[in-house]
């Protein structure tokens, strides 16, 4: 079915500043993430995915126990879940994830970035009701019914599981990820999952050509380089140059 979905590289940064941001963004979700579910990985099933990404990401241990003692001491940064939703260059549809400590902050920057890009933010629910938002999780392998089976086993509800080129890849509604990952686990031992995260999943692309590539460009790097800024998601399919 080849279901188009963003498989970060944030690992890829090349610059210290960029690993620095990478770190940050990290440190801020396990914080929150520990802080809300505890900071036992292996209670907090969110947190256990949450810190083997950081780790294939190369975040260095240092900053993800720093978060998780942070969280442990009970006082600290009182962060909170924003979403802004908008339209990019070419009518491209975006959505921007934020933890931020000052919404009112967050949403001026946001805004300056779509206004510089000379696109336009929309109210809530504009943009993503045209993305499946969606717990991913896939790993080497090739026997999809057995996959299938130990998740409806566990009351999973899947939406989809592809198999191809040797990995199998299980799409299921995003409130269904702690249980979709211990089904996986509890039925095949640990598994080295390749993608192992929550996305917003296109249900269409638009095309982004000629003058839009560079402006649409630029909307992402702005908004990557906000430090409330943890993920962006958007529908584009930019054509190459």
């Amino acid at each position: 079915m080849g279901r188009a979905f963003q498989n970060r590289k944030e690992s890829m940064a090349k610059t210290a500043a960029a690993k620095t941001k990478v770190y940050s963004k990290y440190g801020r979700e396990i914080y929150v993430c520990a802080k809300a579910g505890g900071t036992d990985p292996n209670g907090n099933l969110a947190l256990r995915g949450l810190i083997e990404r950081a780790k294939k990401d190369q975040v260095p241990s240092h900053v993800i126990d720093k978060a998780i003692d942070k969280a442990s001491g009970g006082g600290g940064e009182d962060y909170s879940a924003a979403r802004y939703e908008g339209f990019g260059p070419g009518s491209c549809m975006v959505i921007v994830d934020c933890l931020t400590d000052n919404p009112n902050r967050t949403f001026g920057d946001v805004r300056a970035c779509f206004n510089k890009a000379k696109s336009k933010l929309g109210t809530p629910g504009s943009v993503s009701h045209m993305f499946d938002h969606c717990a991913i999780l896939a790993y080497a392998g090739d026997d999809e019914e057995a996959a299938l089976e130990a998740l409806m086993e566990a009351d999973v509800d899947v939406t989809d599981i592809e198999n191809e080129d040797g990995r199998i890849t299980v799409f299921a509604p995003h409130t269904e990820y702690a249980k979709a990952k211990q089904a996986l686990t509890d039925a095949f031992g640990e598994l080295d999952f390749e993608v192992d995260e929550i996305q917003f999943i296109p249900q269409t692309t638009t095309p982004v050509e000629g003058d839009d590539v560079a402006m649409f460009e630029k909307l992402l790097d702005t908004l990557n380089e906000l430090d409330d800024v943890q993920r962006v998601y958007h529908n584009a399919d930019v054509a190459d140059a």
